[in-house]
């Protein structure tokens, strides 16, 4: 793997545990969410914040991709008031069978997070149906 790539994937490391850290995520949670291996010690998350890279596994990866799609959608909802963001996160939701969306993604896993996504983004709903609009065809 070249440096540079090495580089973006521990960018990307940072990156996610600093978001989660501002959504108020607590390290074992992370872990959860992130879908690393149970075996991974709380106290290791500091790592990817120093170049550690997360690991390259099929699920940790889809799971990434949809929390920042999640983090994007909250963004274009909430421009000008990023604490409404998070105060999203921590409310019940209805939608979500009264829990809160953070709680629904650490507990329910990739499917949580999707439907947390789901909720959020429109886009990424109108993708879902049309996949499996082409799955029934």
């Amino acid at each position: 793997m070249t440096t540079e790539k090495l580089d973006e994937r521990a960018a990307l490391a940072s990156m996610m545990i600093s978001l989660l850290d501002h959504w108020g995520v607590d390290d074992r949670e992370k872990i959860k969410l992130l879908g690393l291996p149970a075996s991974t010690k709380p106290r290791s998350l500091q790592g990817y914040h120093h170049g550690k890279t997360l690991p390259s596994d099929e699920e940790v990866m889809t799971r990434v991709e949809h929390i920042l799609g999640i983090s994007q959608a909250l963004s274009l909802a909430n421009p000008l008031n990023e604490r409404a963001a998070v105060m999203w996160l921590h409310r019940r939701n209805r939608r979500l069978d009264g829990r809160t969306p953070l709680a629904t993604m650490i507990d329910d896993g990739l499917d949580g997070i999707t439907r947390v996504r789901t909720q959020l983004d429109c886009s990424y709903d109108w993708y879902l149906d049309e996949q499996r609009a082409r799955g029934q065809a």
